[in-house]
């Protein structure tokens, strides 16, 4: 089966013209890259790190139209969201080179770029700047040119077909696998990425209140000002990443997820379940007529 699948993926490469290898080279490697990228990322599935999938997610949510209820329910599964992406990016991008199921892959390669698109760079401006909306053009570029060579859009599978997606599975989970032998240990930081800057001046946040803003990652987070200072706290909450979200009149900061409830005036300890580790601390300072990442 393997030497089938070399001698098929040699003779499509043979009889293909240069500008539909130029783009399958380029798409293929490309998205074995993204997943190679996540694979060897310690913090990309690992809970309070900076580069957590949940946290990206979390900062994704505040401008995507695809509404924070969705969000919340990719944050709850943001392990087996993450994992399943890089998966899939290694499985596209082997299944690209390679010959299997090209249609497919194709349009599987289409897809993740135009749900990229909507999830983060949705609000890019000028839209050209945003790399996925260039992706997804491509990727659908590639699927005619293939549906055109091929006199048909179909993407039913053989048995053959499927044993040889069964292999390129088989080798993307691996992959991945590998790719925690090259992984740095990962930063356990809430506030990695924060540099000094400026949140909000002084004299707009009143005593006894709060505001809400993002870390340098995308990440949110929340100031709070009293009679002794201000202090902030990641808004992601430590059970699922879900966001949480301040409630003025009980003076807490509650899940919607799972109903965590913290206290902001505590530490942000959780005072009711499920979650059992407070919030991350962000460190803010004032700066003159400002209040600033510290």
């Amino acid at each position: 089966m393997a030497t089938n699948l070399l001698a098929t993926a040699t003779n499509s490469w043979r009889t293909q013209s240069w500008a539909l290898r130029i783009m399958r080279l380029w798409l293929g490697c490309t998205w074995i890259y993204a997943g190679w990228d996540k694979a060897t990322d310690g913090g990309f599935l690992t809970r309070g790190s900076a580069t957590f999938i949940g946290t990206q997610l979390s900062g994704y949510s505040t401008h995507s139209p695809l509404g924070q209820g969705l969000f919340n329910k990719l944050m709850e599964h943001s392990i087996q969201v993450g994992a399943s992406v890089m998966v899939s990016e290694f499985a596209i991008g082997l299944a690209t080179l390679l010959w299997v199921a090209p249609t497919l892959a194709a349009f599987g390669g289409f897809s993740i770029s135009l749900g990229l698109w909507l999830v983060s760079s949705f609000h890019v401006s000028p839209y050209f700047l945003a790399s996925d909306t260039v992706y997804a053009v491509l990727w659908l570029s590639y699927l005619l040119l293939i549906r055109n060579k091929r006199k048909g859009f179909s993407m039913s599978l053989e048995r053959r077909g499927a044993m040889r997606l069964g292999i390129i599975g088989a080798l993307s989970v691996a992959f991945a696998g590998v790719g925690k032998f090259f992984t740095p240990k990962a930063t356990q930081d809430s506030a990695a990425g924060a540099t000094a800057t400026k949140i909000v001046k002084l004299a707009s946040l009143k005593v006894g209140g709060s505001t809400n803003f993002l870390l340098a990652d995308g990440s949110p987070a929340i100031l709070f000002r009293t009679k002794t200072g201000v202090f902030a706290y990641s808004a992601i909450c430590t059970h699922q990443g879900c966001t949480v979200a301040y409630v003025p009149a009980k003076k807490i900061l509650k899940c919607p997820c799972h109903g965590t409830e913290y206290d902001p005036l505590k530490s942000a300890k959780p005072i009711v379940g499920p979650a059992t580790k407070p919030l991350g601390t962000v460190k803010v300072a004032i700066s003159g007529a400002w209040v600033i990442l510290a």
